[in-house]
């Protein structure tokens, strides 16, 4: 699908910080260096030269660029071209053409407004994105909204529905999906759940912000031993039978099957 090589567990990693670099890819599946958010806009130009000084494995390595409308794309994108990566991460995707401008980079669509959600399915459909991604403290900005989660930590239903429009919109193209981060660090349990329905629900990896955070989210991923066991024998009867068939009590068809297999996929099996 891409030069890069996309793993449950995606880091990022401010690209002002060339310190930390090695250590978030020994730790992440990939790492998502950061040019925009993470860093302060008047690091920003140190953050361009540590980009050069300090190169990661492009296929493992996602840089999140500014804004195809704000001062520093352009900038952004001239000291990519001295680098090696290919895959960048586009914030505030809202349309094919931002897209479709960057057609020598592999892009992972980030839709992060209003906007960039109700185009998912625009994104998807660009050759050169190979993945969409959801964020939901900006979309809640641009709603004018104040907060993304109930004080339970529940994601509000506008959120979900994001959630769910990029997840629909990232298959019905065959692309991958990724899923937020999890802001509050400290929340582990509810990181696992939310990570586990993640995988679940046919997301192909989760970001995160923090690196206590990577081992939380591959856990939830890779499914259980006998999550295994019962996929494994599930598709051992199969052989055996045309159609419809009982399995443990269970009626068992096409779709149970495939369920069956992307669990032995994402058990590398």
């Amino acid at each position: 699908m891409s030069r890069f090589r996309l793993g449950p567990a995606l880091l990022f990693c401010p690209a002002d910080r060339p310190d930390r670099f090695d250590k978030a890819a020994e730790r992440a599946d990939a790492v998502i260096l950061d040019l925009e958010d993470a860093v302060d806009p008047a690091n920003r130009v140190k953050a361009r030269e540590a980009l050069l000084a300090h190169p990661l494995d492009p296929a493992t390595t996602i840089v999140r660029v500014n804004a195809v409308d704000s001062d520093d794309f352009a900038v952004d994108f001239a000291a990519l071209a001295n680098t090696g990566y290919r895959t960048i991460l586009l914030p505030k995707a809202a349309s094919s053409r931002d897209a479709a401008a960057l057609a020598d980079y592999d892009v992972v669509a980030l839709c992060e407004t209003a906007a960039g959600v109700a185009a998912a399915a625009e994104l998807a459909s660009c050759p050169n994105v190979v993945a969409l991604m959801w964020g939901a403290e900006d979309l809640i900005a641009s709603l004018g909204g104040t907060s993304s989660r109930f004080a339970d930590g529940r994601y509000r239903d506008v959120a979900r529905h994001a959630r769910s429009s990029v997840l629909l919109a990232a298959g019905a193209r065959d692309k991958a999906a990724i899923d937020a981060v999890h802001l509050e660090i400290g929340d582990s349990a509810g990181l696992s759940a939310e990570a586990a329905d993640a995988a679940a629900s046919g997301f192909a990896a989760t970001a995160c912000i923090h690196p206590d955070q990577v081992r939380i989210i591959r856990a939830a991923y890779r499914p259980t031993a006998e999550e295994v066991a019962f996929a494994s024998e599930l598709l051992d009867a199969a052989r055996g039978e045309s159609g419809v068939f009982r399995f443990r009590g269970r009626m068992i068809d096409g779709p149970v099957l495939r369920h069956a297999q992307a669990v032995l996929r994402r058990a590398g099996s």
